[in-house]
């Protein structure tokens, strides 16, 4: 199996001036699986990237799909891990899930507490992510999110809490299983999508801006991104999927001129619907935007910023979109 770095806090260590920076490599982070777990862990290491999952960006998100990719082609490969930092793990996820396919796991990881620490989660989160990428039961399950002992789809999968260590959840779906002293218990699986063309993807015609709603908002940003180069956007909207009629008039401008107009919402849980009038969610749907089911900004914008860089055409990315954020 390979195990990919790309930094983040599990491959942190604290410096002289108190701030800690993604230092560790992928060698030095099996190594130390080894010492503090005793596991016996023999895998191809890589140093895809050294940065904090805040500094990712959709270029950098294709390259680690692409290495990821080349693992799994490779004769012998049982898994892959990607050790990833926790800010924008849930992005990264569904990323791979959406271009890499395969019958055997991709499984990102990562840590809430340095490498340095004591107590750091990194060791037994990368154990169990090995154990994941690695086992039988694991078959099929696509791109997974394995943290906490926890097994998540990566559909789905957001980050919950700032500093805890069960830090990942998957309000919506439930958790995939678990891991337990070196076995993998599976209680669900879930229904894959057809893959995306990875080569085919160009983040240079992929920019999509997520733009925050809230009382007495205009439209001030969507026109502002729009004019920076957005070929998309993504609508944090209130509630079940609401803004304001000054919203809903840019949106019905902006989806004439072209551009897709995703809705999604800022609450946790449920999904969007198109219920109300007056700036809610029935007008933003006859405005042209696209409801995003139950899958948040985040993810919504990676679903998005996806289809943008496959395609030139923008009905097929409206026709796509959909099944690409079905639960």
């Amino acid at each position: 199996m390979a195990v990919l770095a790309t930094g983040g806090t599990i491959a942190t260590r604290r410096g002289e001036d108190g701030t800690v920076v993604a230092r560790a490599a992928a060698e030095e982070l099996v190594a130390t699986v080894r010492e503090r777990t005793g596991a016996d862990v023999d895998v191809l290491v890589e140093d895809v990237l050294r940065v904090g999952s805040y500094r990712m960006t959709l270029e950098r998100m294709a390259q680690v799909a692409g290495r990821a990719a080349a693992h799994l082609r490779a004769p012998g490969t049982d898994g892959v891990v990607v050790t990833h930092g926790t800010d924008t793990l849930e992005e990264t996820a569904f990323f791979v899930d959406l271009f890499v396919e395969g019958e055997r796991p991709v499984v990102l990881t990562g840590a809430q507490r340095p490498a340095d620490a004591p107590d750091s989660d990194g060791p037994r989160n990368l154990a169990d992510a090995i154990t994941v990428a690695t086992s039988p039961e694991a078959s099929g399950l696509g791109t997974v999110v394995v943290f906490d002992g926890e097994v998540l789809p990566a559909r789905g999968v957001r980050k919950v809490h700032t500093v805890a260590s069960s830090a990942f959840a998957a309000p919506d779906g439930g958790s995939l299983g678990w891991v337990r002293e070196g076995r993998v218990h599976l209680a669900s699986r879930r229904e894959h999508r057809p893959h995306l063309d990875l080569g085919a993807f160009d983040a240079a015609r992929a920019r999509v801006d997520v733009v925050a709603c809230y009382p007495g908002v205009d439209a001030t940003a969507l026109r502002a991104f729009a004019a920076a180069g957005a070929r998309g956007l993504v609508l944090e909207a209130t509630g079940a999927g609401n803004a304001t009629p000054e919203i809903c008039d840019a949106v019905a401008e902006l989806s004439a001129a072209g551009l897709v107009v995703v809705l999604s919402t800022r609450v946790p849980e449920g999904p969007v619907a198109a219920i109300y009038g007056d700036g809610g969610g029935a007008d933003l749907l006859d405005a042209g935007a696209l409801l995003s089911g139950r899958t948040r900004p985040p993810q919504a914008r990676i679903a998005l910023a996806a289809l943008l860089g496959v395609h030139d055409d923008v009905a097929a990315v409206r026709e796509t979109f959909p099944r690409l954020c079905s639960a």
